[in-house]
């Protein structure tokens, strides 16, 4: 791959997987951020190049698009606040900017284009986030009907911001008044997911084709919530609050910039879970939860 990959959300959790990963195939990565500090851990592989750039400025990214091989967009936010069909922070990662991003691809004749969604992702889903990742995906295949989209359920490894807040919690209450306590969840390892991704950057048979992944098991939020209290000898005595404490949990959180809003409630409705059960393409191993988490959580 003559002209590299350029990986847009490259400096974040699965980016920083991704990276990796490709740099050990020996693939030329070109990561954009807005803080080079952001992502100061990935300059050091050898074939990875992070430059200081505004993705979401038409001409820069049609200029970071130009000569590559393939772009890879990871670009997701948790918190886009509240509005219909979704707030501002959605609009403008999850459907402005995979719309630009199909443009900018098209126009340079970028052969490869992957692009990370959610699982459940739906125009008629409860939650703005969800919401918008189906409508971003839309707008994506538009103008590049041939893109790899991959919808992952949560995604858990060192670094990720799920169980790793779930330990954090532990430490500071005897008690966890746990919203949405029945949810269900089908996480699946980050390694996975990296995998799958630079296995459909090299794979030319990947183009155009959808692929959900998870784990190889389901859990309820309660169950993971205890099973990190194990993990880490934090044992806890998990409530499970009912729905209408649930949403006043979630207002008072989402107030003071808590670990939960209003909208990451609401996508707790639908079960993030993969309706196939665990078939992960291109013919790798489902790594499960209990095998990777303990190596982090301690």
């Amino acid at each position: 791959m003559s002209g590299g990959v350029l990986l847009v959300g490259g400096s974040g959790f699965l980016g920083t997987y991704v990276a990796r990963r490709l740099a050990a195939r020996g693939v030329q990565v070109l990561v954009p951020t807005r803080r080079r500090e952001r992502a100061k851990h990935l300059i050091l592989l050898p074939t990875v190049e992070v430059v200081e750039a505004d993705i979401h400025d038409k001409a820069t990214l049609a200029s970071l698009c130009a000569g590559k091989d393939a772009v890879v967009n990871l670009v997701g936010v948790l918190k886009g606040g509240n509005g219909q069909p979704y707030g501002p922070g959605f609009a403008r990662a999850h459907v402005e900017l995979p719309a630009q991003i199909g443009q900018a691809v098209r126009a340079a004749r970028v052969p490869h284009l992957v692009h990370v969604s959610a699982l459940k992702a739906s125009a008629d889903a409860p939650s703005g986030y969800l919401r918008s990742k189906a409508v971003g995906e839309a707008a994506l295949l538009v103008t590049f009907p041939e893109a790899t989209i991959f919808r992952p359920s949560v995604i858990f490894g060192q670094g990720d911001s799920f169980l790793s807040m779930f330990a954090d919690l532990l430490k500071l209450t005897p008690v966890v008044p746990l919203a949405a306590s029945d949810a269900l969840f089908q996480p699946v390892w980050v390694g996975n997911v990296a995998d799958a991704i630079v296995e459909a950057v090299l794979r030319p048979e990947a183009a155009g084709k959808t692929w959900s992944l998870c784990g190889p098991r389901t859990y309820t939020l309660r169950q993971l919530v205890e099973y990190v209290g194990a993990v880490t000898r934090r044992h806890r005595l998990v409530i499970g609050l009912p729905p209408a404490l649930s949403w006043l949990q979630a207002i008072a959180l989402e107030m003071v910039g808590g670990p939960m809003t209003r909208d990451n409630l609401l996508s707790m409705k639908v079960p993030s879970v993969c309706d196939t059960g665990c078939e992960l393409p291109f013919g790798l191993e489902p790594v499960a939860l209990e095998t990777v988490a303990p190596t982090y959580l301690h």
